[in-house]
């Protein structure tokens, strides 16, 4: 009897595991209007250095097309490491597409951008602002930090294009900006460079936000074969204005939470909701963890955010702060199995009023690494107490 208890309970430990696909695919639909693909193969970038050299060599083999989008790109070496790599893949006939948001590019010379467009390169700024346009264009901005080469590979995070990443700003602080990102590839590039389409005709004028409100289709990733899916399942989730689908992901993940939530996040004031999220899982016994900067790129950030720390401490959530240079980055790990990887910071310009994205992905080897790099995370930062 107890080998035949013992054989029920791995075969019902089983067949979670084997649903999990249409589960997770139907979720993340059904919250954030974000088919999921299987098949894919996922590496963590631990910071700009490894980021960037991971994106100039995608640059580098791009046969057919490069498309990238960025909130940040500066004139700096950096940024004229990616420029020359951009104009040399358009002068072999690549396809190299580059969107900037207006405020983001600010402190870049025109001069920068022109001499990529004369080396073949297709730069578009997005929003600008007009006197025609609600809040005179500018909100909402597009914050996206996104590369796709080929349609088949592609990486998504906090990092942008410039210094900050690779020495620091200033010389009395020579550290870099501690940030994340995700390198994908398989078919989730696919849905990458999608993304990127919608937020270029946007740039044109020719597609407004708020694209699904009329979609009537269901999940393509609800039918994912469980028995046969292979590789890393992952969710491209586009934050537009109003839509709150990060917020609502990070709500659902709070509810189904059995061991762990543990979040790092940049500019942290999340909404009373998530505020009650997180405390309601910790209350719950789930082990709720937050990371955010001690020291800030915009300092009047730090007392914004520390009004938050009371409710969250009083219930059981767990705080510590960054003591290298600016923490940037936005992700998060649910259970060492669901990992977010993307541009939202929880607070309202993030949550409910950019334009955003964010890789999330389902592997338990991913989660797994994003937990080492957490923990590890921790060791460089002072724990907050009531």
């Amino acid at each position: 009897a107890a080998l035949r208890a013992d054989a029920t309970e791995v075969e019902r430990e089983a067949a979670a595991i084997l649903a999990r696909g249409p589960v997770f695919a139907r979720g993340l639909w059904r919250i954030a209007a974000a088919d999921v693909t299987s098949g894919n193969r996922v590496r963590l970038l631990h910071d700009g250095a490894e980021t960037f050299d991971a994106q100039i060599a995608l640059i580098e083999r791009a046969a057919q097309a490069v498309v990238l989008e960025g909130y940040i790109f500066r004139s700096d070496e950096v940024g004229q490491r990616f420029a020359r790599a951009l104009g040399d893949a358009a002068k072999r006939g690549v396809q190299v597409r580059v969107l900037v948001d207006w405020i983001g590019r600010m402190g870049t010379r025109r001069a920068f951008f022109q001499r990529m467009r004369a080396d073949g390169v297709d730069v578009r700024i997005f929003n600008p602002p007009s006197l025609r346009r609600a809040w005179l264009g500018l909100v909402p901005r597009d914050h996206r930090k996104l590369l796709v080469v080929d349609g088949t590979a592609g990486v998504t995070g906090g990092i942008g294009i410039g210094n900050e990443w690779r020495t620091g700003v200033l010389k009395r602080r020579a550290a870099p900006w501690r940030d994340t990102a995700v390198l994908v590839e398989g078919p989730a590039a696919r849905d990458m460079a999608a993304a990127f389409d919608h937020m270029w005709r946007r740039s044109l004028g020719v597609e407004r936000r708020g694209r699904e409100r009329l979609m009537t289709r269901r999940s393509r990733g609800a039918h994912l074969d469980p028995a046969t899916h292979e590789g890393a399942l992952v969710g491209i989730v586009e934050g537009e204005p109003g839509r709150r689908r990060v917020a609502r992901a990070l709500q659902i993940q709070a509810v189904s939470a059995e061991r762990s939530i543990w979040i790092a996040s940049a500019y942290f004031a999340p909404s009373l909701a998530e505020v009650e999220a997180l405390n309601g899982a910790a209350r719950d016994g789930v082990d709720v963890r937050v990371l955010v900067p001690h020291r800030y790129d915009h300092p009047w950030i730090r007392l914004l955010t520390r009004r938050y720390y009371r409710r969250l401490l009083a219930n059981g959530v767990r705080l510590w702060e960054w003591s290298g240079e600016m923490m940037h980055a936005k992700t998060s790990v649910v259970d060492g199995r669901w990992v977010r990887v993307g541009s939202t910071d929880f607070n309202p310009l993030g949550i409910a009023i950019n334009f955003e994205l964010d890789a999330v992905i389902e592997d338990a080897t991913l989660g797994g690494e994003a937990e080492t790099m957490f923990l590890r995370d921790l060791e460089n930062s002072v724990e907050v107490t009531l």
